[in-house]
């Protein structure tokens, strides 16, 4: 469609993974004034997930949510007001998604013109990538033998041709989580592959509400300030036709839209904010403002954006033997070195066993104590707990070996620790363990298209991309890695004319994972407090403060426009994901373990910090 000067359209994010709740979809239909409703389903583990549902039942394979929770909920409605749906759920399966949808709307008497993506699974291509020598785009290691599932991510252009061919539903397989976004804005606007600023501010409206609330009150640093969470409201943007957009939430709904927050979802899992790559565009973010306009409204512009790469990344699954997780309650004095002793001891016993049988050690052991702050490493305050979870995680290449560990939880009931319980007593099971790995393939070695009423049609994709990495920006600081022990504490008092207060008190902080790496995005509270945060909050000070997570090297990159930076923290989640053995193996507590750092203010900046999380929402990243 030709663009329109004024015109508006709004898209509503109904999900944020396979998972998220059933509520988010009719709230938007029926509680919204919407012209899209969106939704995004796939994580690298779902896409195996799927993959195994698959080669149990050839029509699985997709995000079964989507049509029996969501669209049964909503399809009559959708159909009467005219609204069109764009979702992700095919995940390996589009076709056999799109087929049980059919199914749905004769049961229901809906007609929809239905559309499917196709062409992002490459898996077929792995025993001639394997012999093309493709490694892994992080670690260099080689291509896996057991290959469960391999994707390319898609863009927006192929939904966008879709909804020009006259769809009202697009289901995607692999696609960037922000295309469910960007296709229908292209679409409606008439936005060109060459409209680079347009398709970043695009994808940025995609990457706001691609994780559901998080948008709208959900992960917010100040929690206590978001509203009843059990009605939160799902977000809605409404797009102009430059590409900028408001971010809002139907009436009457739980939440909270806010400058601060739609400024940390903005940095959410991303990397360098100056070059975040899609499919489609190399989008720029160090500008962008963030302004409040209202209790409701959020208002956001400023993406440039660049010519895309040449290539897609592409994300496999593969089988990595079994993993298996053991877990006990201790009670009472000196419960966190009991606990540590019973994990310790779980190990030391099974392995004897293991070797009696001829069995391998364990490919990986790691013991927790959860209640004991174990995450924090040398800044817990909890090493006094008289009540904690005793948590051993182990892999093995043998399933029946995790059976031989799996009986070896429960004897320390009556064996060693006094105080030992739990609330079940029952023998852990085992899984099979899926790792991820990461490539990039040339874009004119896929053939996309789109299918519809059961008619295929190419998607002509431009391939040549035009990006290239340019040299580190001046504002960007790296801290290699840490050498030796963690740096002992800083002084106990603040200098002269300065006070001693949690991060948190000036900044907000969301965090997430990109595979073994995590990013912190950090948002000063107020404009006059970033250079506090530039000051102290370096790259080695970050590194340091993680000495006991982080392996690799820490960068910084500054996003003047939202008065933030972002952090980008190398080797820092045990491999991340499945592979990650840690409680925490996405990296989303490390925002709130950062904003327990102390800094020092200028006493005149401190007296304006009473309150301090709890301050007035939105002032911080207003333009």
């Amino acid at each position: 469609m030709s663009e329109s000067k004024g015109k508006i359209v709004r898209i509503g994010g109904a999900s944020g993974f396979w998972g998220d709740s059933s509520v988010a979809a009719p709230q938007l239909v029926l509680g919204a004034k919407i012209d899209y409703l969106v939704f995004d389903y796939l994580a690298e583990l779902t896409m195996a997930i799927m993959a195994g549902q698959r080669s149990k039942r050839p029509e699985m394979g997709y995000a079964t949510d989507f049509v029996d929770v969501a669209m049964r909920s909503v399809l009559p409605e959708i159909a009467r007001r005219g609204i069109k749906v764009v979702a992700n759920a095919g995940g390996i399966n589009p076709q056999g998604c799109a087929d049980a949808l059919a199914k749905l709307m004769d049961e229901l008497g809906v007609k929809l013109k239905v559309a499917v993506v196709e062409g992002d699974d490459v898996s077929g291509r792995i025993p001639a990538l394997r012999e093309a020598g493709v490694r892994d785009m992080f670690t260099g290691a080689p291509l896996p033998e057991r290959i469960v599932s391999a994707n390319a991510y898609l863009g927006g252009i192929p939904v966008a041709q879709a909804l020009a061919a006259g769809a009202d539903i697009v289901i995607t397989g692999r696609c960037v989580d922000s295309a469910v976004t960007l296709g229908p804005l292209m679409h409606e606007f008439g936005w060109k592959a060459g409209d680079y600023d347009r398709l970043a501010m695009g994808s940025l409206a995609g990457h706001i509400i691609e994780c559901g609330a998080q948008a709208t009150g959900g992960l917010h640093t100040d929690w206590d300030k978001v509203p009843d969470w059990a009605n939160i409201g799902y977000p809605v943007i409404e797009c102009e036709a430059d590409g900028s957009f408001t971010v809002t939430k139907p009436a009457n709904t739980g939440g909270l839209i806010a400058a601060a927050n739609v400024a940390e979802q903005m940095l959410y899992e991303i990397g360098d904010p100056g070059a975040y790559i899609l499919p489609d565009v190399v989008c720029d973010f160090r500008d962008v403002k963030i302004e409040q306009q209202g209790p409701e409204r959020v208002r956001v512009s400023g993406a440039k954006g660049l010519p895309p790469t040449d290539t897609y990344k592409v994300s496999a699954t593969y089988m990595d033997g079994f993993r298996s997780a053991g877990m006990m309650v201790i009670v009472g004095i000196d419960a966190v070195a009991k606990a540590q002793r019973t994990g310790d001891s779980i190990l030391e016993r099974t392995r004897a066993i293991f070797r009696q049988r001829g069995l391998p050690d364990f490919t990986a052991a790691h013991v927790e104590v959860i209640g004991a702050e174990t995450c924090y490493g040398p800044h817990s305050r909890a090493r006094g707990a008289r009540e904690v979870l005793m948590r051993v995680t182990v892999n093995h290449p043998v399933k029946q070996a995790l059976d031989i560990f799996a009986r070896e939880i429960a004897p320390a009931g009556t064996s060693w620790s006094p105080g030992t319980t739990g609330p079940g007593f029952g023998r852990p099971g085992s899984s099979p363990l899926v790792k991820q790995f990461a490539f990039t393939l040339p874009k004119r070695e896929l053939s996309v298209r789109i299918v519809v009423d059961g008619q295929p049609q190419p998607v002509q994709i431009p391939v040549d991309g035009g990006w290239r990495p340019a040299p580190e920006a001046p504002d960007t600081v790296t801290a290699p890695p840490l050498a030796g022990a963690a740096p002992a504490a800083g002084p106990a008092a603040a200098p002269a004319g300065k006070v001693r207060v949690p991060l948190v008190r000036i900044a907000y902080a969301r965090s997430g994972d990109k595979g073994d790496n995590s990013n912190i995005g950090l948002i000063a509270r107020s404009p006059e407090l970033l250079p506090v945060i530039l000051e102290q909050v370096t790259p080695a000070a970050v590194r340091d403060w993680f000495a006991h997570m982080v392996k690799g090297q820490v960068k910084r990159y500054a996003v003047p426009g939202i008065h933030a930076v972002n952090f980008l923290l190398f080797e820092a989640l045990d491999g991340g994901g499945t592979a990650s053995m840690r409680l925490d193996p996405l990296g989303k507590g490390m925002g709130q373990m950062l904003l327990d750092m102390p800094v020092d203010v200028p006493a005149e900046l401190a007296r304006g910090l009473e309150g301090g999380a709890t301050q007035a929402q939105g002032a911080a990243v207003a333009a």
